[in-house]
This record gives C-alpha cells, structure tokens and sequence, in this order.
C-alpha cells in the first residue's frame, strides 16, 4: 500500500493535460488505471485523472520497481506515477487525447493508493453499450467512464453559461425552498410529506418564490431542484430534475422575455461549441448553431402549419404533442437552418393560474414554449401581476388562497410587470447530445422505478 509518509513535501502533482509541458521532465501523476496491456518486458497503462487520459510505460529495464508494481494492477486500481515525460513518435501520437496524446510516462515508481474488485463489465471499451437498467444499477462505477463523464462535463458548462449570461444582464442569483405549503403549479402531481405533523409538499418549480423576489431584486435566477409525481415512464420526463429558473420585472412586453430566453440559450450553445468539442466528438454530434433570429408563432398557427405539412389534423387540439413539436422544428431549420421555434399563446385554461391572459384574446395566453431539436426546452410567459387578478385566478383554478399566502402577499402590496422561463438541465443535455433517455443525463436518476437501486428489486 502507499506510503503516505514517504511523499516528499515539494512532489507537485500534474494532470494529464498538462504533462505535454514537462517533456524530459519527471513528474508524478495520480488518476485510475483504465486499461493494462502487458508486452514482454513492457507493460503500458491508460491512466485517467480529471481532465483525461495519457499513457503509461513500464520498462522492466527501467524500473524493475515500477515494472513489479505495474504487474498487480488492475482497471480501476487508483495510483500515484513517476516518472519521465518522454515525446511520442510522430506515427504514435494519439490525436483522441489532446495534448496528452503526444507523449507518454516511461514510470520510475508507481504506488498504489487504492484497489479495486473484479470489475462486472469492460470499463476500457470506448462506449459501455450497457442496458440502461444496467448503466444505472453499477451508477457510482459507471459515471467514471469517459464517455459517461463527458455528460456531466457538458452540464456543467450549460450551467456556467446560464449563469454568466444572466449576470452581464444584471441578474442576482438567488435560492429557494424547496419543501412548499401547496402545489406549485396546480394539478395532483406532487409528492406529500409528513412535516412535523402537518402535509407539506415537494415543489414542482421555484415559480412562487422566483416571483416574489422581483419585488426585491428585479432581475434573478434560481437553480433549484423541481419534483413531478407523474405516474409514468417516458424517455424525457424524470420525477426529480434541475429547473434553471429566470423572472424579471419592469418588462415593456412579454417579448422581451422571449429576447432573454433566445440570448441565454444562443449563449450556452456557443459556449458547448466552444468548450466541449472532445465531450461532443465522443457521441459524434455538434451544437447547433443560431445564426438567424428564432422564429415566434402562435400555437395555431403552428398547427396549420402541420396540417399543411404532414396533412395529420391536430388543429383542434389543446397543445402540441411530440410528433408536432418534431415537425414544426424541421420546419423551423428549414427556414432558418436551426431546429428552435417560438411556439406562443396557448390556451388559458391549460397554462398556471398565474399565466397573463391576451387582452386582445383572453382565451389565450402571453405564454411560450421554445421548442428545440423536437421537443420544448424552455417554458415561460408574462405572470399576471394585478393582485385581485390573480386572487381570482387562484380560486378560478381551484386553489385555496390561503395557501398561497406568503405568494399573495407580495402581490398585495404592489409588483411591476414581470415574467420569466425555465428550462430543464437534464432535456438540454440529453438533447445536445442525441442521448436516447434523460435518465443518462441525470447523475442520479429518480423515478416512478428507481431511487438509486431499482424499486423493484427492494420488495
């Protein structure tokens, strides 16, 4: 095992990105063993740390120390490597691995700082292929493969950009509860809980709490963590998921909001392209780019579209399901070479109690979807900031004022015109990277079968 006391104060470790920098250097590296392939009197390792992977020599004429240690390792043994930083030859260079794939460790020592089991599967294969009850039951092991990780790489550059947009618009940042009085939205999709003898709830959105803060800070966004107890399995639905939340006030008109939400996701899709070409080259895929303004159209209007298209008569119908946001997003690259259309006013009676009606057509909202790559990504409108308005609406939706007391009060005693959008973390990414279910973009999936292990394997 490793000898912790051994370790001189001034070793410095590096990472794998950075070894290109120490060529005829030696330096120590610490990471996971990911592959050990034994040739004769050499044995190369994959190790990989936190920014990637580079290659490992053991030479049993260079080191018979580090060539004897190198022997008893196995995938996923985690170890601490010195050694030389040698530059590989011009046909060697592995081009997948960036910097670090133009050189390689000839190790002097290596240490074990941790061992591993037998692993069940091939954790040094490019892609897992692995079912996906299989992927998530072994969670903790699976998230270290590379591909895997890159999601989460992904997520969180998503995240960053969110963050750096909203604060050049002079946005403040702010966080919410997330065990509520009353459903958020409305409906019996929330989770109860015993809260020291009274029911509580989980919230299905920071919606409340985001508008009460315009009264504050004008301008703020939430990441929080949202709930929906729908009793069904999809591929684009999770029970717990990251809401990225944004409201302002003092707004002209409900399209600015639509202004704000197209510059923040222009922003994050820039930043992917610019920041997370490796991550995307590993599912072959590209962010797309926004190069035209997105397109705004009402619902029924887009449902003539369809209608048009496809000759397939939704037009009657309430919302748009998942074979119409598919082809109005086709239509929409067409026209403007990028799959994301505004789709605006839909009815009334299926938006929240809080949306803003038309006044022009009060059937109809001054809400939006913005569908991207098939499906929506961002849901927002103007909220009604008329206190007696919305009072109304609240009983009108079949809610008890009084649970909405600490929400009401804001109203009560005066709120500019406002309103925001939110978008799920999780579709975003499962979206971007053509991922065929949001539970592999979720770190810890939660749904009507799993929490952590599967529900059914717990009876």
């Amino acid at each position: 095992m490793y000898d912790y006391e051994a370790m001189s104060k001034s070793e410095e470790r590096i990472l794998s990105s950075n070894a290109s920098d120490f060529i005829g250097q030696t330096i120590t590296l610490k990471g996971f063993v990911r592959i050990r392939r034994d040739h004769g009197k050499l044995i190369f390792l994959d190790l990989r740390d936190k920014d990637g992977i580079i290659q490992i020599v053991a030479n049993s004429n260079v080191s018979k120390g580090a060539y004897g240690k190198a022997q008893l390792l196995r995938p996923e043994y985690a170890v601490e490597v010195v050694g030389r930083v040698n530059k590989r030859p011009e046909g060697a260079v592995n081009k997948d691995l960036g910097s670090a794939g133009t050189v390689e460790i000839e190790a002097t020592s290596i240490n074990i700082l941790a061992e591993a089991q037998t692993l069940p599967f091939d954790m040094g294969a490019s892609d897992l292929n692995l079912e996906l009850p299989t992927l998530l039951d072994y969670r903790s092991l699976t998230l270290r493969h590379p591909r895997v990780a890159s999601i989460f790489k992904i997520q969180d550059t998503i995240v960053s950009s969110f963050r750096s947009t909203l604060k050049k618009e002079g946005f403040t940042e702010v966080f919410v509860p997330t065990i509520v009085p009353t459903a958020t939205e409305g409906g019996a999709e929330v989770f109860s809980l015993d809260y020291y003898g009274r029911k509580a709830y989980l919230a299905q959105s920071p919606q409340l709490y985001k508008q009460i803060m315009v009264g504050i800070f004008e301008r703020v966004f939430t990441l929080a963590h949202a709930y929906r107890a729908e009793p069904s399995i999809t591929t684009r639905h999770l029970s717990e998921y990251i809401s990225l939340d944004v409201e302002l006030g003092f707004v002209n008109s409900w399209k600015d909001l639509m202004d704000m939400a197209e510059k923040t996701i222009v922003g994050i899709l820039g930043d992917v392209r610019e920041k997370n070409m490796p991550e995307l080259k590993l599912f072959n895929t590209k962010a797309p780019e926004i190069k035209k303004s997105i397109p705004r159209v009402k619902m029924r209007e887009a449902q003539e579209l369809i209608f048009k298209r496809t000759k397939t008569d939704h037009r009657q119908e309430p919302d748009l399901d998942p074979s119409d946001e598919k082809e109005i997003c086709n239509w929409a690259k067409e026209e403007t070479g990028a799959p994301f259309v505004f789709i605006t006013h839909y009815p009334t009676k299926k938006r929240p109690f809080y949306t803003m009606p038309d006044q022009k057509d009060p059937d109809y909202t001054l809400g939006f979807d913005l569908l991207g790559i098939n499906e929506e990504w961002v849901t927002g409108g103007q909220r009604i900031n008329d206190y007696e308005m919305l009072l109304n609406n609240i009983k009108k939706w079949g809610n008890k004022p009084d649970n909405f007391e600490i929400y009401l009060q804001a109203f009560r005693y005066g709120m500019p015109p406002e309103g925001g959008f939110a978008m799920g973390l999780e579709r975003i990414t499962k979206d971007l990277l053509g991922l065929s279910n949001v539970r592999e973009a979720s770190l810890f999936p939660r749904d009507m079968e799993r929490v952590d292990e599967r529900l059914s394997a717990s009876k």
